[in-house]
Order: C-alpha cells, then structure tokens, then sequence
C-alpha cells in the first residue's frame, strides 16, 4: 500500500510540471504553442487512433510539447524507436530526450518541415500528427505546411491535426485531398475536433 501511495505521489506533481512549463513556454512566446495547457487525454487519444500502429515507416509528431500526444501514441501500440518528434522549444526537447529516449527528437522549425527533416527521413511517414497552432498562422504557412508533410507521407497516409476553431484549419476543398473530422470533444478544455487529410 506505501508503494501504491508513493507512486502516485509522484505521478501528480509531473502533470503540474507539465503545466507550469507550458504556461511558462506560452507566456513567453504565445503565437509558437498550440494551447496554453498540454492537450487533453481525450484530445490526445482521438489523435492517436488515426494513427495505424502497424503501419511501415516513421511516425512524425510536431509540435510534442511535454509529450501528451506523445503518450497517446505509444499507448495505442506506436513503437517509441518509430518517432519522430519534431519540437521548436530547446526546453521541451530536453524534455522529450529524456521521456522517450528511443524516439528520434528533432530541434527543429515544423514550418519548414522539408529543411528539418531531410536528413532524418530515410523512408516515407506513416503519419504526421501535428499539435501546432496552425490558425495562428496565414493560410499560405498552413498550406506549405500540409504540402511539405505530404511530401514526407506515404500515399494516403494521414496528416492529424486539432483545432479549438470551429473551422477547419486547412481548407476541405483542396485537390486531390481527402478530408475527415472527429466528432467535436467537449470534453476537451477547450472544447477541440481532430481533422484528418489523406492525398491518394
């Protein structure tokens, strides 16, 4: 029982620590996080089950954070050496090394996707999921961005990404791109939809 109650003592503060740093990070550069608190386990597993676990090739997450999606992956059968975990903050990289030591962390700017990863992908993703706060950013940054992910993607593999925004953030008529979108998760704070682009 001492067991029991120690470790979920030291359960708690990490989810704390998680918080405080992202608060921190947002604080000091709100227009490069996605959210101002690590997504939700809801959020975060809806995210996930995009992602086929037996898939061939690299998963690429960007934008990790302190590693919510991260989790989500690796729990829905991800093997952590798949990885690919593409994170701007220097901090949160640190972080991530430290987490998920057979995951391949990049320190990296994720909208200059092509730039980052041309040295780190030896064959095509079987996914990209993405946490960044792309409705911050103009529509052309948002369509290079899907742009270089597909060029990284194996044919009709998924790009993931969430929102708060009621509207989707890349646009569902573009050519040759296949859309989908969860069901809104209002469990989530706030309330989030995970989309979903597949090119053929």
């Amino acid at each position: 029982m001492p067991l029991q109650s120690s470790v979920r003592a030291s359960k708690k503060p990490l989810r704390l620590d998680d918080e405080v740093r992202f608060l921190r990070s947002w604080m000091e550069k709100p227009l490069h996080m996605g959210a101002v608190m690590p997504s939700g386990r809801l959020l975060a597993r809806t995210m996930a089950q995009y992602v086929d676990p037996e898939a061939e090739g690299p998963v690429v997450e960007l934008g990790p954070g302190t590693g919510a999606i991260t989790n989500a992956l690796i729990e829905h059968g991800v093997d952590q050496k798949r990885l690919v975990l593409v994170e701007y903050n220097p901090g949160f990289c640190a972080l991530l090394r430290e987490r998920y030591p057979q995951a391949k962390v990049v320190q990296g700017d994720a909208y200059r996707l092509r730039d980052t990863l041309w040295d780190v992908m030896k064959t095509p993703a079987s996914a990209v999921v993405s946490g960044l706060p792309l409705v911050t950013k103009p529509m052309l940054t948002r369509l290079k961005l899907i742009r270089d992910a597909f060029l990284a993607l194996a044919p009709g593999a998924p790009f993931v990404q969430f929102t708060y925004s009621v509207a989707p953030p890349i646009p569902k008529s573009l050519p040759g791109v296949s859309t989908e979108a969860s069901e809104r998760i209002w469990m989530n704070l706030p309330p989030a939809r995970v989309w979903v682009y597949r090119k053929g």
